[in-house]
């Protein structure tokens, strides 16, 4: 009975001080808008970049090292001498890994492995007019990398179809087919590191929207690299592997370098900066956010103190007539509960407003990254993290006034 004698107590003070009502509630309201606001925004970044890296490159990838230290002839037979080597030439040895199109089939195997595409990658210089543009060249199975990559879905003009049937087809990115002035249907004469050459036609255009990659690579088969080089058919360079659950393979590159003898890269070690870029938003979202809550439950505790101090006869009053300590405390805890739970959800209503506003805001990224609007995480559990701290700050705030209002001398108030 005294609970609901209470609500309508708490009910009459705030519909009496209407403007310090909102106030308090809208506090509460811009506070969790904005928390929302900003960590689906941050959220969106760090989603959108790691997919991005993670879609254009390798989740595993097996190469050979050609940079290690080789200690010299010299230093090998006689290692406590005192030796003095000019100009050692580096060792010529092929980047080829030895049985790879067997190891791509091993690996493949793994029920963990989405699939392998093996690949023979080479520097080149590309060939329209009288300045040549440096780029790599993948030799590719095109079913593969379909497989890994959904090129299909990355083509801007041409097809993967035109590939796979042209033997001296090539499919260059976004950003190199325009540095070179090449369409679909035009001719390009390459130039390999090792003095081959070859005159291929462009037959499509991709774009992954990461720079490094549309500014230098292009697709051809794997037999026409191999062409370009000079070397057999079995001559591979590098292994592309993507895992079912990116998380993996961390682990499982650890396994392939403790089985294989060769250089093992996994998508977290040849994309370190992004990932600290990552932690380091995430960092700074949470620090604002949570600065943001905590300076709308002070304001909040102000109002609710200020609203203790308007209130003292009438708790003395109340006192007076049988309410007891608990009795005021619940009346000022309602009062809290409500401004905190219309304030959290109108607070959410706007954040979610403004959030989508945001996702379909153009973005001019240039020719930097393929995104078209804001990138915005719509995250149910940000929206019910901002409804429950804004109840709890709105609790605290009310809690510590209302325990000091529960100690009134109603004598002392009403003599006063």
């Amino acid at each position: 009975m005294k609970l609901r004698i209470s609500y309508n107590i708490a009910k009459t003070h705030l519909l009496t001080k209407k403007k310090q009502t909102l106030v308090a509630m809208l506090g509460v309201t811009f506070g969790i808008a904005m928390f929302i606001v900003m960590i689906s925004f941050m959220q969106g970044v760090n989603q959108f970049l790691e997919d991005s890296a993670l879609d254009a490159s390798p989740h595993v990838r097996i190469y050979k090292q050609l940079t290690s230290d080789r200690p010299s002839l010299i230093e090998t037979l006689n290692p406590d001498g005192f030796n003095i080597i000019h100009h050692q030439k580096p060792k010529n040895e092929p980047a080829r890994i030895k049985n790879g199109l067997i190891i791509a089939r091993h690996i493949e195997q793994q029920p963990e492995v989405l699939g392998v595409s093996p690949q023979v990658s080479t520097q080149v210089f590309f060939n329209t007019g009288a300045v040549p543009i440096p780029g790599t060249l993948a030799g590719v199975d095109v079913a593969r990398e379909e497989k890994l990559y959904r090129l299909s879905q990355r083509m801007k003009s041409g097809s993967i179809e035109a590939l796979r049937s042209n033997a001296n087809g090539v499919i260059l990115g976004r950003l190199l087919a325009r540095k070179l002035n090449l369409k679909a249907g035009d001719k390009v004469n390459v130039t390999s590191s090792t003095g081959g050459t070859a005159l291929l036609r462009v037959v499509g255009v991709f774009s992954f929207g990461i720079q490094t990659v549309d500014d230098a690579r292009g697709y051809v088969n794997t037999a026409k690299v191999q062409e370009l080089i000079q070397k057999d058919a079995n001559y591979i360079t590098d292994l592309h592997i993507k895992m079912k659950d990116p998380l993996r393979a961390i682990d499982f590159g650890k396994e392939l370098a403790r089985q294989y003898d060769y250089k093992v890269e996994d998508w977290a070690t040849a994309n370190q900066a992004i990932l600290a870029g990552e932690q380091i938003r995430g960092v700074m979202t949470f620090v604002i956010s949570f600065t943001l809550l905590v300076v709308a439950g002070f304001g909040i505790y102000n109002i609710m103190n200020m609203n203790v101090m308007n209130k003292i006869k009438d708790i003395a009053i109340l006192k007076a007539t049988g309410f007891d300590g608990k009795d005021v405390v619940a009346i000022f805890m309602i009062q809290s509960v409500i401004i905190g739970l219309l304030g959290a959800l109108l607070g959410v209503l706007i954040g979610f407003s403004l959030s989508y506003l945001l996702s379909i805001t153009p973005f001019a990224s240039g020719d930097f990254l393929a995104i078209d609007t804001f990138p915005v995480m719509f995250n149910p559990l940000h929206y019910a993290l901002g409804v429950i701290f804004g109840v709890i700050t709105t609790l605290l705030a009310g809690y510590f006034p209302s325990r000091k209002a529960a100690r009134i001398d109603p004598v002392e108030i009403l003599r006063g």
